[in-house]
């Protein structure tokens, strides 16, 4: 595949898409995961927000107002802090580092030094801890030596989607080459991850990377099939997932697929994910919108789904980005709050390196 120089208003698309997609899945997160898909659905009716195309309205007394009001329409004044957006600036400040030489030491050094314990789940918590309890101080200062990071990965949600929503910047800044993309998404996710958890984020940064040159964004996925295994779980997800593009019960068969999965494994997610972004490939609300509507991990995917359209190369509608107004909200160490024009320069600026 050719090298692509990409341009800025992909990559301020990307982030456009990826924000506002991650504040749109935020509200309802908690409701979707733990109650699921129909207590989902039966929320969005009584809001009157079904086709779900803007924000989620907000309505008292119910979980979405206890944990997701500051990302409710009417409400949201700024990005609000969220693992996907951390986790999206915290390899944007890995590859402003180290570039290519990225290692999986270095991610462990980065979580270490920046990323909180508290905004760290599932199978990132369980490796942070491992990394707590056998290295400390002295891995973060550079002393690993022997520490073997292999056992970071040996946690019970090696294959859950933890790996899948931190691997988007990789792609963004390999335009046309989905190769490095993917590998560089491998190096990461093999702090924490294993197998079908490490196909995932790789598949995600490969095809962030073909979006750009790819005829379409069919053409897009199966380039980034081609550096992931093929008989692997991931490979079947996306298969799924892009075969029910088009069906009008595609979420009822994508649920019954994976009932009994974790409602944050990775390979329903990834299903969905697919799904959705071939399924609203010409109209940003119907891609976020349908995916989050379709549960999950509402807010992981609805982050993905709109990073990988914005780099489509067509502009993210404006009911989506004025309500937080370039403002970008992370719980990193001494991060604090970012702007969007600072973070689009800066994403440009590692592109330009690695090419």
């Amino acid at each position: 595949m050719a090298q692509t120089m990409i341009d800025r208003d992909r990559i301020q698309a990307a982030w456009q898409g990826r924000i506002s997609g991650c504040q749109l899945g935020k509200p309802v997160e908690l409701l979707s995961m733990r109650e699921g898909h129909a207590a989902l659905t039966g929320y969005l009716e009584r809001a009157e927000a079904l086709p779900l195309r803007d924000y989620v309205p907000l309505i008292e007394g119910t979980p979405v107002a206890q944990f997701g009001r500051a990302s409710c329409r009417g409400v949201l004044e700024r990005s609000e802090p969220d693992d996907d957006i951390n986790y999206s600036v915290l390899a944007l400040m890995l590859l402003e580092r180290h570039g290519r030489e990225l290692t999986t030491t270095d991610v462990a050094r980065a979580w270490l030094l920046w990323l909180p314990a508290g905004m760290t789940f599932t199978a990132e918590r369980a490796a942070y801890r491992t990394l707590l309890e056998r290295a400390g101080m002295a891995f973060a200062q550079g002393a690993e030596a022997g520490f073997d990071l292999a056992a970071c990965a040996d946690n019970e949600f090696s294959d859950w989607i933890g790996a899948q929503i931190r691997a988007d910047l990789y792609g963004w800044v390999c335009p046309g080459q989905p190769g490095l993309a993917a590998e560089l998404a491998r190096r990461d996710a093999a702090l924490s991850h294993r197998e079908d958890g490490v196909y995932g984020a790789m598949f995600v940064a490969a095809l962030g990377a073909a979006i750009p040159d790819a005829k379409s964004l069919p053409d897009a996925v199966e380039l980034a099939l081609r550096e992931i295994p093929t008989g692997s779980g991931a490979a079947e997800a996306v298969a799924l997932g892009r075969g029910l593009v088009g069906t009008r019960d595609a979420v009822a068969r994508m649920h019954a697929r994976y009932a009994g999965l974790s409602p944050v494994h990775t390979l329903n997610n990834l299903a969905l994910v697919v799904w959705g972004l071939l399924n609203g490939a010409e109209d940003y609300s119907v891609a976020v919108g349908e995916t989050v509507a379709a549960g999950w991990d509402t807010d992981c995917n609805g982050a993905t789904v709109g990073g990988l359209w914005g780099l489509s190369g067509r502009p993210v509608p404006a009911h989506w980005t004025d309500p937080w107004r370039g403002r970008v909200a992370v719980t990193l160490a001494g991060v604090g709050e970012l702007a969007l024009d600072d973070l689009v320069d800066r994403t440009l600026a590692v592109a330009r390196t690695l090419a």
